[in-house]
């Protein structure tokens, strides 16, 4: 059933390149990015196969060049994703069917094409569209996305090769079925590899998708979706509709044959479906598979035994990184006070030094938050900290959006180790710190620990391995991902399997076989090689 599971090329972590003048690789994304900016695009959902209009067409603008258009993209509705249904459910027919090695084929052919010819395209449609560096393009919509693809399909062979023992006379096997019906996968704007996984992994294990991704992230989820059909994934396995959150939403959750959710994004969302799914569950052929990573309100601990550089380093390149926008940025920190004068002096210094602005120029560290939303919500919060007496806004704090949404890195110093910042998650570029007494390094771990909902990433910093074994278990629910004096972000497909737990998310682990597990339904198969013939067992015999 499951044959040459050991013929399938080894997965391996795709080499990040520099970009550094003179490199092949920055001329060439250089002029992907002069060439996709000189075209206005029309982007079409992808149904079946085939690319669906609607007249309603919605431009799409750089968060950081607001008066450049990219493109448009076609807008769909209801009728949409009932049709987008009923092709992942045709195809539902064939697919489910098909060999694992083909399934594994696409995937691998799909990582290829990525980190290939497709390489320069899809960074700069990340980078034009999500307003992200080269460098953190690079490692997202590159490097990541093809990690994901090899490694699931690793990861899928050591799952079906997981068979159980068989007595004598007995073959016992387990089938690895893909889900009864299709997966509904709700993809975010900041990460492309995300967006490409969330409906990748589910089709890799025999599912059918339909996805809808951000309505920010359209134009790289595109380059996506032609790499996918590049690749030769068929039509009707994933659907991409571009639609109104609530109105997808509420027209897959009232479908008899959804069989489950992928899903990032904010864990307001992610609890209303998680309510909706529940109300709805008697309608449902079987209970639909839940998996969600929904954000952070990500820790740097930091104590007395710790170096400062490097702890400065972690807290500019943690918190500021792709302007915060990340799900694990360092957004709390925790200072002894013995370190805070020099730990302040080199913060302030280097964020100083920060370059922000369009990604194209290479030397920009920071660039534009992805939305007026979100620019709005980060102004607000900065300015209550200018205001509140329990706050104080040590360097930057300033926000334009005449060209595009662009915020200073800001960091707030607060006495309050409950202040809102320290407790609510702003996907940006703010980082509050709060100076504990060196004496009260215990007592500081367990407020850490019962400030925030959220369990996602967490760092500390120490030299004494007594301070750092403290807080590894002190924290131990307090991050799904824990990182010993390095950054909290970052996470590697393959080394560091991602996700959290309490209002984090289910804690699944994106880039591990744990998370490709909960897309099949194992069938226990038992055959008897000579069935017996007499009902009558020997217990039964008179004396």
């Amino acid at each position: 059933m499951y044959s040459n599971l050991e013929s399938v090329p080894k997965a391996y972590n795709e080499p990040i390149l520099s970009y550094k003048p003179g490199s092949p690789e920055r001329a060439e994304v250089k002029a992907m990015l002069s060439k996709m900016k000189s075209e206005e695009v029309e982007i079409f959902m992808t149904i079946g196969g085939k690319k669906i209009t609607t007249g309603e067409k919605v431009a799409i603008h750089p968060p950081h060049e607001l008066s450049h258009t990219l493109g448009y993209y076609h807008k769909g509705g209801e009728e949409h994703v009932n049709m987008a249904i009923d092709a992942a459910l045709e195809a539902r027919k064939t697919w489910h069917n098909m060999p694992w090695e083909e399934r594994a084929s696409i995937f691998l052919r799909a990582a290829d094409l990525i980190s290939g010819p497709y390489r320069a395209k899809i960074n700069a449609a990340t980078m034009l569209a999500q307003s992200k560096t080269i460098f953190q393009a690079e490692i997202d919509a590159a490097c990541e996305l093809a990690d994901f693809f090899r490694f699931n399909v690793q990861y899928m062979t050591e799952i079906y090769s997981q068979q159980p023992s068989s007595a004598k006379g007995i073959w016992d096997r387990l089938e690895y079925r893909p889900l009864e019906g299709f997966v509904y996968a709700l993809t975010p704007f900041n990460f492309t590899s995300i967006a490409g996984n969330l409906p990748g992994a589910p089709a890799l294990m025999g599912n059918v998708v339909v996805w809808k991704c951000s309505n920010t992230q359209v134009y790289s989820a595109n380059v996506i979706m032609e790499i996918f059909e590049k690749a030769g994934l068929p039509d009707g396995v994933i659907n991409l509709v571009f639609v109104s959150g609530p109105v997808a939403g509420k027209t897959v959750m009232e479908h008899r044959d959804f069989a489950g959710f992928h899903f990032t994004g904010s864990t307001g969302v992610f609890q209303h479906i998680w309510r909706t799914i529940g109300s709805n569950i008697s309608k449902y052929k079987t209970y639909p598979r839940i998996v969600g990573e929904t954000g952070g309100k990500d820790f740097v601990m930091v104590h007395s035994s710790a170096e400062v550089n490097p702890v400065v380093t972690a807290l500019v390149r943690g918190a500021y990184e792709f302007q915060g926008q990340k799900c694990s940025a360092a957004s709390r920190a925790y200072i002894p006070r013995s370190m805070w004068k020099e730990v302040k002096e080199k913060l302030i210094a280097e964020i100083k030094t920060i370059k922000m602005g369009n990604p194209e120029d290479f030397t920009n560290f920071m660039t534009a938050v992805i939305d007026e939303a979100s620019f709005d919500k980060l102004s607000l919060f900065i300015d209550n900290a200018k205001k509140d007496s329990d706050a104080d806004v040590i360097v930057g704090g300033e926000y334009d959006k005449s060209e595009g949404y662009f915020i200073q890195p800001t960091v707030i110093v607060t006495s309050n180790p409950h202040y809102i910042t320290m407790e609510e998650e702003l996907f940006g570029p703010v980082l509050t710190i709060y100076v504990y007494d060196d004496d009260k390094y215990e007592e500081t771990l367990e407020i850490l620990d019962n400030t925030s909902p959220y369990a996602l990433t967490g760092a500390v910093f120490a030299r004494d391995r007594y301070a750092v074994n403290l807080a590894t278990r002190k924290l131990v629910n307090a991050a799904g991902n824990f990182y010993i004096n390095d950054k909290p972000t970052g996470a590697v497909v393959g080394q560091q399997p991602f996700g959290g737990s309490r209002a984090s998310g289910t804690n699944d682990k994106a880039g591990s076989s744990l998370n490709l597990l909960r897309w099949v339904s194992p069938r226990t198969i038992k055959e008897t090689f000579v069935p017996p013939v007499d009902y009558k067992y020997p217990f039964m015999e008179e004396e």
